[in-house]
């Protein structure tokens, strides 16, 4: 969508421009101009739920529902911005409410407008379902909302900000979040102008991540945590003013029992020229309170790791270091392409990681060049090569050289990779490994030409499964910036995937049925159901020329072979097929991987 030029947004652009540098202002100016291939505003006119699906909630509603505190700190809010906000919550087709409202404003109004104390007072009149909180003086928004905590009688709180909006359905999609036995529920969101004439930037969010949340407080707007879960983990703390609910989020989500998040768009954010939503620069200190946020959890948890603040505001990155620098296995199929294979093997040599073995399984090479390539490496003693003398099994060439390694870390990287981006790559997947919870970690990987090849995979996507973000230009982010953060996946790619021993041993190793497709997403799926997570990594980046040595899928037999692994794959994983990707979400498509909008 378009917005008039106005000359705050002249400053803002020029803050972003001096903040960014000239190339990456334009890579991100890119991102937002991005056009979109279903525009959001008739998607959601479409989506939301209509007056008759309102209507039928309230003649129905929820029973046995606990009663939902809708939980909002207020100072001096603008009467229109506050009545809005105060009619989204009466408007609910759930009735088990209660709005408290914490002012810390005292007598004085925004302007020219009624006070709060004056519109409360009007809105407890029309309904008694509202509970008016009186501070003395400002506390701050974190001892503010406690006020409003304590005071809350229901079991579960929502939190609200004073000048946002909730769609009509948002507590009753929340109350059936609730009776499923939820702890903490989260929905999907967008922004709107000031005056509610654009609905725009949605935000759809995958379940629960870890690492995403360590990424970026992705979960934000609605939360709704269970009263006692947050007693439990010790209500909001004044220190992490800015961050305050990401710090919660943490520390409530450590604890919970189940955490569950409501696909649909629910909770409608603000945007004006002091609001976060609108302008990141307006509240510096949050994202260091954010970073903060990020160590409290690793400190809680025993993992070690680094936070540094990302650019891009509210974003972060989380190093984790290598201990002892343990054997890392490589396994590398090769199939003649010697120079290929060269330059995969000197970017392997130029990470300079001490305690490498390299397992190279020859499979069919009839090149000169490469017999003669494989005489000149013989030499070094980190090199090992093998022969596999069956047909193309990309699954069984790689269980095949696992079996000649000796590293509890193995690499499987393919002949046509290579690491000449930075030399740190290595180190960064074998770090995000060593974390006891982690089975295997994926790269991004490029084309030649600087645009993406794989940026993680979603299970779905095409039908089967397809990677993310594929063709997007190297230094754009792409949607929620989702291209550079490190997140949990369901499935990265094989052609540069580092995984423990011990997840490949439990998961069975590569799925030897799935001859060429579909084995990587079949292997992460596996480690998954062990109980590890998968990881994408942005940090470690490296260049692919995909498929170089087995050539297009155009003879019969191939097509034939493609056909029954499609067919194996979804029978064995039918249930996630059917669902979706845990870690993507139900509204968008799975025909394009831009994270455009389904239709």
């Amino acid at each position: 969508m378009q917005f008039p030029i106005t000359p705050y947004k002249v400053k803002k652009a020029y803050l972003y421009w001096k903040h960014f540098g000239t190339k990456e202002f334009i890579n991100h100016l890119m991102d937002r101009l991005e056009p979109e291939d279903v525009p959001y505003g008739p998607w959601r006119d479409t989506h939301r739920a209509k007056e008759d699906v309102i209507k039928h909630q309230k003649n129905h509603p929820i029973t046995g529902a606990p009663r939902i505190s809708v939980v909002v700190p207020a100072f001096r809010t603008p009467e229109r911005y506050f009545m809005q906000m105060a009619e989204s919550v009466l408007d609910q087709s759930f009735d088990n409410w209660e709005l408290v409202i914490v002012d810390a404003g005292g007598d004085e109004s925004a302007g020219k407008g009624r006070t709060v104390r004056e519109m409360a007072e009007e809105l407890r009149s029309r309904d008694p379902r509202i509970t008016y909180v009186a501070l003395e003086e400002n506390l701050g928004i974190s001892e503010n909302t406690n006020r409003g905590i304590s005071a809350a009688g229901g079991e579960y709180i929502a939190f609200l900000d004073h000048d946002d909006l909730l769609e009509p359905d948002a507590l009753y999609e929340v109350a059936g979040a609730i009776m499923g036995g939820a702890d903490l529920i989260y929905t999907d969101e967008d922004k709107v102008t000031s005056d509610r004439s654009s609905y725009y930037q949605p935000h759809f969010k995958p379940e629960f991540n870890l690492d995403l949340l360590r990424s970026n407080n992705y979960i934000t707007h609605l939360l709704v945590i269970k009263k006692s879960l947050i007693l439990e983990a010790g209500m909001f703390d004044p220190e992490m003013d800015g961050a305050q609910d990401y710090d919660l989020i943490f520390r409530c989500a450590e604890k919970a029992g189940r955490i569950v998040r409501v696909p649909r768009v629910l909770y409608h954010w603000r945007t004006h020229e002091t609001s976060t939503a609108d302008n990141p620069m307006s509240k510096m200190y949050a994202y260091e309170a954010g970073k903060r946020a990020i160590e409290g959890n690793l400190l809680r948890t025993g993992t070690e790791g680094t936070v540094e603040l990302l650019p891009d505001f509210g974003f972060y990155r989380v190093r984790y270091p290598v201990k002892d620098s343990p054997m890392v296995s490589v396994v590398i199929p090769n199939r003649d392409e010697s120079e290929a294979l060269r330059s995969c093997l000197n970017s392997l040599l130029d990470t300079g990681y001490p305690n490498l073995e390299i397992v190279i399984v020859e499979n069919g090479s009839r090149d000169r060049a490469t017999f003669e390539y494989y005489r000149e490496i013989s030499a070094l003693d980190e090199i090992h090569l093998v022969r596999w003398k069956k047909g193309f099994n990309y699954s069984a060439i790689n269980n095949y050289g696992v079996r000649y390694t000796h590293g509890d870390y193995l690499l499987f990287l393919n002949n046509d990779v290579r690491g000449t981006i930075s030399t740190d790559w290595l180190t960064e997947m074998l770090g995000m490994l060593m974390r006891e919870d982690v089975g295997a970690v994926g790269a991004k990987l490029y084309y030649p030409d600087n645009r993406v090849q794989s940026a993680g995979i979603v299970v779905g996507m095409g039908g089967i499964a397809g990677s993310m973000f594929v063709d997007l230009p190297r230094g754009r982010s792409g949607y929620m910036h989702k291209a550079s953060l490190i997140q949990d996946l369901s499935a990265v790619t094989a052609a540069c995937m580092m995984t423990k021993r011990e997840a490949f041993v439990k998961a069975g190793g590569f799925t030897e049925e799935l001859a060429v497709a579909f084995n990587d997403v079949d292997y992460c799926l596996k480690v998954i159901k062990c109980g590890y997570r998968v990881v994408y990594d942005p940090f470690a980046e490296l260049y692919h020329d995909e498929s170089r040595t087995r050539g297009p899928e155009d003879t019969p037999e191939k097509v034939r072979r493609f056909q029954s692994e499609i067919e194996y794959f979804r029978s064995a994983w039918t249930d996630i097929l059917k669902k979706g990707d845990p870690n993507y979400n139900p509204s968008l498509s799975v025909k394009k991987w831009n994270y455009s909008l389904r239709v």
